[in-house]
């Protein structure tokens, strides 16, 4: 009786465990992207739990107009406008859901000032897209990311 009890409840823990694993990515979003505009790099790396992406090149890093680093001068928090955009953190929260998909995630544009919801899903190896959205992820602007490393 004890063996069946036994082999009873590793079955069903065996059952609970397998979804699990199903679960797990194949293709992992870290490292360093660009867009298709390729004004910038982006790195997306662990942070605790959840994904997030910070800004680690940008094409022309200085402001035309004051020949400075340019600043995230669009946030529509005052005291956060004079920080500059190189080194920003843009993407924070990003939890994997299921098929190289992450998503919950926020993407913050400084070139408008504006925050999306988001989500990250690979296409391959070297390439992702990205989607910010505002309510609904059906509606929103998507964009390929090519993997810089």
């Amino acid at each position: 009786m004890k063996n069946y009890l036994f082999l009873l409840l590793a079955c069903c823990l065996s059952a609970f465990a397998r979804p699990a694993l199903a679960q797990a990515p194949t293709l992992s979003p870290i490292g360093v992207w660009t867009n298709s505009e390729k004004k910038a790099t982006f790195e997306i790396y662990q942070c605790g739990d959840k994904l997030c992406g910070k800004i680690v090149t940008i094409a022309v890093p200085n402001d035309p107009a004051t020949n400075k680093p340019k600043t995230d001068n669009l946030n529509p928090d005052p005291k956060l406008r004079t920080r500059p955009r190189l080194g920003m953190v843009f993407m924070q929260n990003f939890a994997y859901d299921s098929g190289n998909k992450w998503d919950d995630g926020k993407i913050y544009d400084p070139e408008s000032g504006k925050t999306y919801s988001c989500y990250m899903k690979m296409e391959s190896a070297n390439q992702m897209e990205v989607k910010g959205y505002i309510g609904f992820s059906l509606i929103g602007k998507s964009q390929t990311w090519t993997r810089v490393k």
